[in-house]
């Protein structure tokens, strides 16, 4: 009875771990379409967060060469796509970005990674610093509290950056309309407004301060998913998130939330692939 017992809870232990690899070593494409009489014209944008330094082939040449066959428009980037750890080498994430940015216009948010690497330069030297200027040298500004307008289809990108209190573990602090009022400023509410917010807890606030779409990433899917349960595992460290991965609708807002590319600290994915996300745009008239 006990050797039976044992047997199984190898062959479990086996099992979970070729997922594990499996999982950690490829992505799938989901697609989503989201209509609005805002905009003017199709659009179509591809969403890529939380690689956190992962390459899917030689200097990602999985990776883009999918995104090439999905054709963008334009790119988004939900942040995180390098790992807050000393010295770490973030050549695979600047690598991707500068190869992107040959070819497509490349809307960069900053992610908690990203905000740490700034916030402590002396625990990360030359990380922040360096990272930046090889994006700006690839032609990519990141959007830290700022928008772009995109008149051809009468569109606002922004990008938030939010204090790392809103990052705490086991609890949610409260975050006011007014708070992203301060950074970002009013919204034009005849423009149709995407809004890079790395952290998707706060979804509704995002929603009130007049988000039309929200694209997030930070929950990595729950690291390990559940059949009905879903992701197991917030950052935060709380049990079953609310928001593990795909659409979500609050009011007259959508969000669109990325399982991510890779992980970090401990390589965990678990049914749960890392995932390229296309969003269409199209008009509703």
């Amino acid at each position: 009875m006990l050797e039976g017992v044992l047997i199984g809870i190898i062959l479990l232990a086996a099992i979970c771990l070729s997922v594990t690899v499996l999982d950690c070593n490829r992505f799938v494409t989901v697609a989503y379409e989201i209509k609005s009489d805002k905009i003017t014209k199709p659009c179509r944008m591809v969403l890529l967060s939380d690689l956190h330094n992962k390459s899917f082939g030689s200097g990602n040449s999985r990776l883009l060469r999918r995104i090439d066959e999905l054709t963008p428009d334009e790119i988004l980037v939900a942040g995180d796509m390098l790992t807050a750890t000393a010295g770490h080498d973030y050549s695979p994430a600047l690598g991707l970005m500068e190869n992107l940015a040959k070819k497509y216009r490349v809307h960069y948010g900053m992610g908690n990674h990203e905000y740490r690497l700034g916030l402590y330069p002396d625990q990360y030297p030359a990380m922040y610093a360096g990272y930046m200027a090889g994006l700006k040298e690839a032609g990519i500004e990141p959007l830290i509290n700022q928008r772009t307008y995109l008149p051809k289809w009468n569109m606002d990108v922004c990008g938030v950056e939010i204090d790392r209190r809103y990052y705490k573990h086991f609890r949610k602090m409260q975050m006011e309309t007014e708070y992203l009022d301060n950074l970002l400023g009013k919204p034009k509410e005849d423009v149709f407004q995407v809004l890079i917010a790395h952290n998707p807890v706060y979804f509704e606030t995002y929603a009130k301060w007049g988000a039309d779409l929200v694209v997030s990433g930070h929950v990595h899917g729950g690291i390990m998913r559940l059949p009905v349960l879903g992701g197991v595992l917030s950052p935060s460290l709380t049990l079953f998130p609310k928001y593990d991965g795909g659409r979500f609708e609050h009011g007259r807002s959508t969000m669109i939330l990325s399982r991510g590319l890779g992980s970090h600290t401990i390589p965990l994915r678990i049914l749960n692939p890392g995932e390229l996300v296309v969003i269409d745009l199209v008009p509703d008239k």
